[in-house]
């Protein structure tokens, strides 16, 4: 039975690939969540007044991969000492928020950031959210599968700061 797992991280452009690359991920949509405005469209999240967030939702197998080791990826994905944004991203609709469905997310999600504020790898607090999960809005079909229909311009967002960041912190 397929689950589904939300995340927010930066512009959703950079978050896709590094989950499609899993094993047991089924599909991977970018879209909008956590707001107030429905069927928001990516000009009324960019202009910060949607109370969204650029968020990607992960239909995986849970026998296949936990959303415990969804969480793993997510971590290494962002840098959770950032609470206005990441790297070139600035704002709220960029803001890291892990978004749960039920109470059993919220443990392994609160956990994961436990062991993630202990364990010395940031001097900065962790200040990712966990928050309850909203209704999600996929984004408009030119933002979806963005890395592979525009593999020059990913590139050159990927180099903004989040590859260099991921590999100083996760070496």
């Amino acid at each position: 039975m397929e689950k589904t797992a939300i995340f927010a991280g930066g512009c959703f452009w950079c978050m896709v690939k590094p989950f499609d690359e899993q094993p047991g991920i089924n599909k991977v949509v970018s879209g909008y969540t956590g707001g107030h405005v429905p069927n928001p469209t990516y000009e009324q999240v960019c202009s910060h007044t949607t109370g969204h967030t650029e968020a990607v939702e992960i239909h995986y197998d849970p026998d296949v991969v936990s959303y415990k080791d969804l969480v793993e990826v997510y971590w290494r994905q962002t840098d959770p000492t950032d609470a206005m944004g990441q790297f070139q991203d600035r704002g709220d609709s960029y803001r890291p928020v892990i978004f749960v469905h039920n109470d059993e997310e919220r443990q392994i999600a609160e956990a994961s950031k436990k062991e993630l504020e202990e364990s010395g790898r940031f001097s900065d607090p962790i200040v990712t959210q966990i928050e309850d999960a909203k209704p999600f809005y996929p984004a408009e079909d030119y933002h979806q599968d963005f890395y592979r229909k525009n593999p020059l311009r990913y590139q050159m967002e990927e180099m903004g700061g989040r590859e260099k960041f991921i590999k100083k912190q996760w070496k």
